[in-house]
């Protein structure tokens, strides 16, 4: 499937050191997927809102930005292998704490529960991060003459861990049948485990290997040498931008299901969607490099954030699933070559940067999709969803508003309760259901705690129930409107990407043209801080 022959490997194990790393990141691919998956029933078992789900899915994406930044700066001493066997036990940590979110729940209340997920996406992240720290830079040592190309054939991973884990959600979504038959979801701690087996996978593929160093570590470049790419005006303006790719990516991803979901009126569909435009991106990476030699890495990222902001743009107006295809489609078209192109990029044009500049790169757009994408899209939904459902009627927005406010960098709304949606979704058929099951309980602490909490909702239904034919379609529309929203302000981030990219390729016309470097060139020429070397 890949391009090229053996030739330009600089390890016999290359390809098998490759296909490890792919998986790698295809695991943390599923477990990404699946939980936005579970995003609604997570909202239903604990009452959250749009804010807190971003917060927790974005404690994951920080938590991966952090580790890569700072095991890239010991990844060559330490080696590949060792932090590897690291990110597996992390992994197997992050499934136990995730899985105990109900039982804490139920004997602690929601904000014990919520710093649980929060701390087991964060240690999943952990692990996750390792592998990124390792797999990029190595990829790079692996294939030197062709960098982009097989870091996004490394990045297929990616797309291919969101079908998987989309696809299984989908099956598992539950749902009413053509048959008008109701079949409850698979419950998303069975859901949640399914990451595992790629991990399993990725761990056997790597068991006896021996793992390269990168370009500069085999040259004798130091660690300071390394920090000090960092500083360069050019590896400065690519963090900057990166960091925009994260926020567009990563951020957008962990709720577009959702909203997609939402206009086309079935979770589900929204979940089939998502799988959909993965398994485009997974085809498209593998043409990277046959792209990448007509129009240039910088031309390549240029056409894919005017498309992501183009496909941004008309998701936030789409109606029904044909203009949500299209729009999607226009939309993974754009994103599908940002990532593994900017690590490529840098990497060919700080190649004394080592794993330190492939690694900051990845961090700072990891960071950003944490800290500022995922809570950022939240907040902006639950901010519209709640705007348009006080202007439509403000009896209903009291009805299902959330107890507390949200925040995000001093900006603050009241958003919408997520358990009293999902009531009013399935109409309290999930809350009887749970009452029932609650009443066969025995009398113990824990379902003291969880009797409370049932009672409360019970009482608020029973208030709110008479409204409910009224109330849904305006909570529906205000949920869509708030989703809809938040992409059609997401899509300026890519529009500034365009116009750096655009000022990128103006200044290496300037200088005679985009030209990868090597160590060597940098070592001869002393240009430790990524100038012009052309």
């Amino acid at each position: 499937m890949t391009s090229g022959t053996t030739t330009e490997a600089a390890a016999p194990n290359a390809h098998r050191l490759l296909w490890a790393g792919f998986t790698a990141i295809l695991a943390a691919g599923v477990g990404y997927a699946v939980r936005g998956g579970i995003l609604t029933q997570w909202a239903n078992q604990f009452s959250f809102t749009m804010t807190e789900l971003g917060t927790i899915t974005g404690g994951g994406l920080t938590g991966f930005g952090i580790v890569i930044i700072l095991s890239s700066l010991v990844a060559d001493k330490l080696g590949y292998g060792k932090l590897m066997i690291a990110a597996f036990i992390l992994h197997l940590i992050s499934a136990g704490l995730t899985l105990a979110a109900p039982f804490v729940f139920s004997t602690s209340g929601k904000d014990a529960t919520f710093y649980c997920l929060f701390i087991g996406m964060f240690i999943f992240a952990i692990g996750n991060g390792l592998c990124e720290a390792v797999v990029n830079p190595m990829t790079a040592t692996l294939f030197p003459k062709n960098k982009t190309h097989y870091l996004n054939i490394l990045h297929a991973g990616w797309p291919a861990g969101l079908v998987m884990g989309s696809l299984a959600s989908f099956f598992m979504a539950g749902g009413t049948t053509a048959n008008g038959v109701t079949t409850e979801p698979v419950h998303w701690t069975i859901q949640m485990s399914l990451f595992l087996i790629p991990v399993v996978v990725y761990g056997g593929m790597l068991l006896g290997q021996r793992f390269p160093k990168s370009e500069a570590e085999s040259a004798g470049v130091t660690l300071m040498q390394m920090i000090t790419s960092i500083f360069a005006p050019l590896m400065l303006v690519l963090l900057v931008i990166h960091a925009m790719v994260g926020y567009v990516e990563l951020g957008t991803d962990s709720w577009i299901s959702k909203i997609t979901g939402a206009i086309m009126e079935k979770p589900a569909y929204g979940l089939a969607l998502f799988a959909y435009t993965s398994s485009l991106m997974f085809v498209l990476r593998f043409v990277a490099g046959p792209i990448v030699h007509t129009i240039s890495p910088l031309g390549l990222l240029f056409a894919s954030a005017i498309l992501g902001t183009t496909g941004l743009t008309l998701l936030g107006s789409a109606d029904g699933w044909v203009m949500c295809t299209v729009a999607a489609t226009v939309y993974a078209c754009g994103k599908t070559f940002l990532w593994p192109t900017m690590l490529a990029v840098a990497s060919e044009q700080f190649p004394r940067g080592g794993a330190v500049a492939i690694g900051m790169l990845g961090g700072v757009g990891m960071l950003s999709a944490g800290l500022l994408g995922g809570p950022a899209i939240g907040f902006k939904q639950d901010y519209n969803a709640s705007a348009e459902l006080k202007a439509k009627s403000e009896a209903t927005f009291d009805r299902y508003r959330a107890a507390g406010e949200s925040s995000f960098f001093g900006f603050r709304t009241v958003g919408l309760d997520g358990a009293k949606v999902g009531v009013l979704e399935d109409g309290g058929k999930e809350l009887a259901r749970a009452g029932e099951v609650l009443a066969k309980e025995p009398e113990t602490p824990a379902n003291q705690a969880a009797r409370k909490n049932q009672a409360e909702l019970e009482a608020w239904w029973a208030q709110a129930k008479p409204f409910a034919e009224t109330d849904k379609p305006l909570v529906q529309q205000a949920g869509i409107y708030g989703g809809q929203m938040a992409l059609k302000l997401t899509a300026y981030v890519p529009a500034t990407m365009a116009v750096c990219y655009l000022l990128l390729i103006i200044y290496f016309r300037m200088i005679g043209g985009y030209k990868p470097k090597t160590v060597d060139q940098a070592v001869h020429t002393g240009t430790d801080l990524g100038t012009a070397e052309s």
